[in-house]
């Protein structure tokens, strides 16, 4: 693992680089698909970085509030870019809520918006990753498999390169079907996204070692990735059936 890189006297955080830099690919991915679509870009790259702005200073405060101690002892790491001194949930939920307000007060379309995002949604997955594998994170489960990794005292599934692979090979079927009339109905691009993501998660979570279980034995991310899933793909066929109903009518 590497989440240091030393530069002479300057250590680099790995997994916040790398972040930073999925960030600026994915973002300018969404860009250039907003152009692409007619769409205002401008539009995407503020709502993108007030939620940024608004997600890492929530999660950073709430971390602090959380675990003051982390702190106490060198304050100056209020603004280290170590991704394991934030509050990943309250981020990202005090994030959603910065972007739902840019979205409300610009009168953006929802489905439309979410779809132009994907690519950004997409590389962050990739970018995740690899800041898994740089840091030991989200760890696999023992196992006796030629390619596993040696991390934490014993040889392991390599789930970090697991996630990369899935999250890549996601964001090629969803380039692939932005080509088609599928794209053409607003939603269907993200919504696709996360059924797959969702399905990733499924098969993922069956070889990682950190996994959350529940009382009854299942793994509680398995168990939302299936109501995801789910919910994903009623709202998929509602609108596949709304669209031939219109077709219908017009005909």
């Amino acid at each position: 693992m590497f989440p240091i890189i030393q530069i002479g006297p300057i250590a680099l955080q790995v997994p916040g680089l790398v972040l930073l830099v999925g960030l600026w690919i994915g973002l300018t991915l969404s860009e250039r698909r907003a152009s692409w679509r007619g769409e205002n870009p401008g539009h995407l790259y503020n709502l993108v970085l007030i939620a940024l702005i608004a997600g890492v200073l929530g999660a950073r405060i709430s971390y602090a509030a959380t675990y003051p101690n982390a702190f106490t002892a060198n304050p100056r790491s209020l603004v280290s870019l170590n991704p394991g001194l934030l509050d990943p949930l309250a981020g990202a939920l005090i994030a959603a809520a910065a972007a739902a307000v840019y979205l409300f007060r610009k009168n953006l379309p929802l489905w439309s918006t979410l779809d132009a995002l994907t690519p950004l949604f997409a590389i962050m997955g990739i970018a995740i990753g690899i800041s898994h594998f740089a840091t030991g994170d989200a760890f696999g489960t023992p196992t006796h498999v030629p390619w596993g990794i040696q991390l934490w005292g014993a040889s392991r599934h390599p789930t970090q390169i697991y996630e990369i692979i899935l999250v890549t090979f996601t964001l090629i079927v969803i380039m692939l079907l932005d080509r088609t009339s599928w794209s053409d109905t607003p939603g269907n691009i993200f919504l696709s996204f996360i059924s797959l993501s969702a399905v990733s998660r499924l098969f993922l979570e069956a070889y990682r070692g950190d996994s959350i279980l529940l009382d009854s034995g299942f793994r509680i991310a398995q168990v939302i990735s299936w109501l995801v899933l789910a919910a994903c793909l009623v709202l998929l066929g509602w609108s596949f059936q709304r669209n031939h109903t219109e077709k219908d009518i017009v005909k």
